[in-house]
């Protein structure tokens, strides 16, 4: 399944000032069969977790956190960039190597105990994560690991979290 699903990722240059080569997920997305299989590994993975509740950051995080949630029967949460969410939420600022942002979610997203999980596409800088983890923190929540497509491990985004179980299905060495 790794190396079909490696296949169907297409490698674009970033944007200049990152540096970095872009893994695009479309191909993946495009392809049902290769889509239901991937969103299958990401929801055996948040099962051994016990998780509760899947974070997804915006905007890809939506797409592989929401069919992770709803094939396991558990709510899924999206976090937003400011503005976005209507009512009164949480805020975290987070840094990436092209400048920084903030994500928010509602501040009755995530129950004080919630076993909470982070989905999305792509592990590099782990700048929107480590929000994530701040985020579901404040809330009372506890992050007991994250799950990808794609991980970039020479970006070290992994090592910004010790202690933090990542699972990816393709890891990207070379960035």
């Amino acid at each position: 399944m790794a190396n079909d699903f490696e296949k169907h990722i297409a490698s674009v240059k970033d944007f200049p000032n990152k540096g970095i080569i872009f893994r695009d997920i479309t191909p993946v997305l495009q392809d049902g069969k290769l889509f239901q299989a991937a969103t299958h590994k990401l929801a055996e993975y948040v099962k051994s977790k016990n998780a509760d509740v899947i974070v997804g950051p915006e905007a890809r995080g939506f797409i592989v956190g929401c069919p992770v949630a709803t094939e396991l029967g558990i709510g899924f949460v999206p976090a937003r960039k400011p503005h976005k969410l209507p009512r009164e939420v949480e805020r975290a600022s987070y840094d990436l190597e092209y400048g920084s942002n903030s994500l928010e979610i509602h501040k009755d997203a995530i129950k004080p105990g919630q076993r909470v999980v982070v989905c999305d596409d792509l592990l590099a800088t782990a700048g929107t994560l480590r929000a994530c983890k701040e985020l579901i923190e404040n809330l009372g929540g506890e992050l007991v690991g994250s799950a990808f497509y794609i991980e970039l491990p020479d970006l070290k985004g992994k090592e910004k979290l010790p202690g933090l179980d990542v699972f990816s299905l393709v890891k990207y060495h070379g960035a």
